[in-house]
């Protein structure tokens, strides 16, 4: 491609659509044949899948994807996250080994990161990982780890050193599912679904070739992840959902969404579903009570202010530019929103909001946003944890006194017994 513009990129990827999509292939087959041409994932460097466009042109590569209702590659939940980090951090023998299966859906993976004495403080990880011969052996617990009876693979942080402050004790690693020693227990919600897992790690087994960065640099490499992560909170893509079309690999993409994007099919609800909200209000007699217009009015206008801040996140991803704490403005922001929405929702329903089932308004959808917005001020680090890193790297407030990062993690008090 000689000049990437607007202009060229698009009468490239249309004219290479129309000599090559075609709804009969396999989605696995179908996948290959787009991660070899590059338009998979066009902003990727051209040795590992890429066109090497800069990121602001992505969204002419999707318009014309969704032009003709093309089918992608997996991008959706933590397999875009594990892709991510590798492409960042991994070896060329780990990106070898893991991204095309990963961007074809023929790896799933999960992400091993908190610990039920280490939620918000992740860096107080306490799951060990020992060197013993040729593999690391790993002993602990993970919690809130979605998709783990699925996984194929995990994104593991762990402490291999005990002696230096707790940030510097940690490595991250790629640790098999599918091996004895790992243990996974869904964990049932109060909305009824159970996307999440605790796993048990008993001498678990981790090749020296899986440990990704070095020894001891896994808060960078984790804090890659969490970037990623907290940028795909704000709530303005509608990702993981199934292309609606007829033909083999439509059948093969909604075949693939009811098993691996099942954890994720509340995550509309834990946003709040402003969407709903005038819908309901005409529905529930309520859309001339001034009360409820002005609170509707409110949300709304704060969704869209949150959506902007969004956006800022993916001009900045747009210019090439690292991962930094817009990612914590615009999940702080969608966390408000939500909250928000469950007030409105509430308001307009009244106390019928309560009744899940066929009892409640929508079939108990409003019941279910209802008991799923808090999640979304938890997952991904807490508001809490988002306000500091705004207050510490947007506006350069001095940092939170703290009494653990400078002293050996040993001493440093702890929920579980080293």
């Amino acid at each position: 491609m000689t000049e990437m513009t607007e202009a060229s990129v698009r009468a490239e990827v249309r004219a290479w659509l129309e000599a090559n999509w075609n709804v009969d292939y396999g989605l696995v087959e179908w996948r290959n044949i787009l991660i070899d041409s590059g338009w998979g994932v066009p902003t990727w460097p051209t040795d590992w899948y890429g066109k090497g466009l800069p990121a602001g042109l992505a969204a002419v590569v999707d318009e014309e994807f969704a032009r003709i209702g093309a089918v992608g590659v997996a991008k959706a939940g933590i397999r875009r996250l594990a892709a991510a980090t590798l492409l960042a951090h991994g070896t060329p023998a780990q990106k070898q080994q893991f991204l095309r299966r990963s961007l074809s859906g023929e790896n799933t993976w999960c992400q091993l990161f908190s610990e039920p004495g280490s939620g918000s403080d992740l860096a107080g990880a306490t799951t060990k990982a020992e060197r013993k011969g040729n593999r690391w052996v790993i002993n602990g617990q993970k919690v809130w780890t979605t998709s783990a009876h699925h996984a194929d693979w995990g994104l593991l942080l762990a402490r291999t050193n005990v002696d230096v402050p707790k940030h510097q004790g940690l490595s991250y690693f790629i640790i098999d599912m599918h091996q004895p020693g790992v243990d996974v227990h869904p964990l049932r919600q109060m909305n009824g679904h159970a996307s999440f897992n605790q796993v048990f790690l008993t001498d678990a087994e981790v090749l020296p070739e899986h440990l990704v960065l070095d020894v001891g640099r896994g808060w960078a490499v984790a804090t890659t992840t969490l970037m990623h992560e907290r940028r795909e909170a704000d709530g303005v893509r509608v990702w993981g959902q199934a292309s609606v079309g007829v033909g083999r690999i439509y059948d093969e993409e909604r075949a693939e969404n009811a098993t691996v994007m099942e954890p994720y099919k509340w995550y509309p609800q834990r946003a709040g579903r402003v969407d709903l909200v005038i819908e309901r209000a005409k529905a529930a007699g309520v859309n001339g009570d001034p009360v409820v217009r002005q609170e509707i009015a409110k949300l709304l206008t704060l969704s869209k202010s949150a959506e902007w801040t969004a956006r800022r996140a993916r001009a900045a991803q747009m210019q090439g530019r690292p991962q930094g704490p817009e990612g914590s403005l615009g999940k702080l922001a969608s966390s408000h929103v939500a909250r928000a929405a469950a007030r409105v929702h509430t308001l307009i329903s009244g106390a019928d909001a309560m009744l899940s089932g066929a009892d409640g308004p929508m079939n108990g959808l409003i019941a279910e946003i209802l008991v799923s917005v808090p999640a979304g001020s938890i997952a991904g680090g807490t508001d809490e944890i988002q306000r500091n890193i705004i207050s510490e790297r947007v506006l350069e407030m001095p940092k939170e006194p703290r009494t653990d990062n400078d002293r050996p993690f040993r001493d440093v008090p702890k929920n579980l017994v080293m």
